[in-house]
C-alpha cells in the first residue's frame, strides 16, 4: 500500500480557506479560486484531493456545492480521485455526490447522528466509496463543525463503523489541527491498530518529518493543509518523503 499525500482545498464563503482548529474567522490563507487551487494541486502530483465545504460542517448547508462540482468534473477528466466532506446529512446529499463522480464521502456529523447511513450507502454503493470521519479533541469525538463532544472514543466508533460498512476512516486530531506545531501520532496509531480499513489521518502536519511520523503508524495517508499554503515544504517534496522509510 502506498502511503498517500493528499491536499486539502476546504472551502468557506466561496473561497478557499485554511482555519486554526476549524474556528471561523481565524483564517490564516484565503484564496479567491478554489478550482485554480485544485487544479495547481493536480499539477503538481496529487493524486487525491479532499475537499471540504466548511459552511456545511458549520452551518449545516452546502453553500459551496457549485465549486466542488466543478472540481470534481475538472479533476475526473484527469483521473484525480476526489473525496469530499462538509454539510453530507442524508442519503440524498451523499448518493448525488457520488452519481457525481466523486471517489469518496465523508461522513461526519450524520454518522454519529444516524450510523445506520452508513450501512445504506456501503449497501447501495461500493463500501470504499464511504468514509467516516472521526474528529477527536482530548480524546472524544467531536460533530457539528467541531462545536460538540460527544462521549465516545475513536476507537470505538472506528470499530462499530467498520461493523456497519464503512470502506475507510478520516481521522483528525484536533488538539493539533492547524496549529502547526508538529503530529501526535499516538492517537492515530491506537486507531490503525483496531481497525481493519485504511485510515487516513489529518491534523498538525508542520514539517516532512511529520509525513514519515504518521506513516509509521500504519496510516494509509494524510491530508495536508496549512503547512502546504503556508510554504513549509512543497507537495513535491511531500510526496518524495512519503516515499521514503
Amino acid at each position: 500500500m502506498v502511503f498517500e499525500v493528499i491536499p486539502a482545498v476546504d472551502m468557506r464563503g466561496g473561497k478557499c480557506v485554511q482555519l486554526v482548529q476549524g474556528v471561523p474567522g481565524s483564517e490564516i490563507v484565503s484564496l479567491d479560486d478554489p478550482l485554480a487551487v485544485a487544479l495547481d494541486w493536480v499539477s503538481k502530483g496529487a493524486k487525491t484531493l479532499h475537499l471540504v465545504d466548511l459552511d456545511g460542517a458549520i452551518e449545516g448547508k452546502r453553500k459551496n456545492a457549485p465549486i466542488i462540482e466543478k472540481i470534481v468534473r475538472a479533476c475526473r477528466e484527469k483521473g484525480v480521485s476526489i473525496q469530499v466532506g462538509g454539510g453530507i446529512r442524508s442519503f440524498e446529499d451523499a448518493a448525488s455526490l457520488l452519481e457525481l463522480g466523486v471517489s469518496r464521502v465523508i461522513l461526519g456529523t450524520a454518522a454519529l447522528q444516524n450510523p445506520e447511513l452508513v450501512k445504506q450507502l456501503s449497501r447501495a454503493f461500493e463500501s470504499s466509496r464511504v468514509n467516516v470521519a472521526l474528529d477527536a479533541k482530548n480524546g472524544k469525538i467531536s460533530i457539528k463543525g467541531w462545536t460538540e463532544e460527544c462521549a465516545q472514543t475513536p476507537v470505538e466508533m472506528g470499530r462499530k463503523f467498520e461493523e456497519l460498512g464503512a470502506g475507510s476512516l478520516l481521522f483528525t486530531n484536533i488538539d493539533t489541527e492547524g496549529l502547526m506545531q508538529g503530529v501526535n501520532p499516538v492517537p492515530t496509531k491506537e486507531l490503525v491498530e483496531s481497525v481493519s480499513i485504511p485510515v487516513i489521518a489529518s491534523g498538525g502536519v508542520s514539517s516532512l518529518a511529520d509525513i514519515n511520523t504518521l506513516k509509521k503508524t500504519g496510516a494509509a495517508g494524510v491530508v495536508v493543509g496549512s503547512a502546504l499554503y503556508t510554504g513549509r515544504f512543497t507537495l513535491e517534496e511531500a510526496i518524495v518523503a512519503a516515499l521514503g522509510d
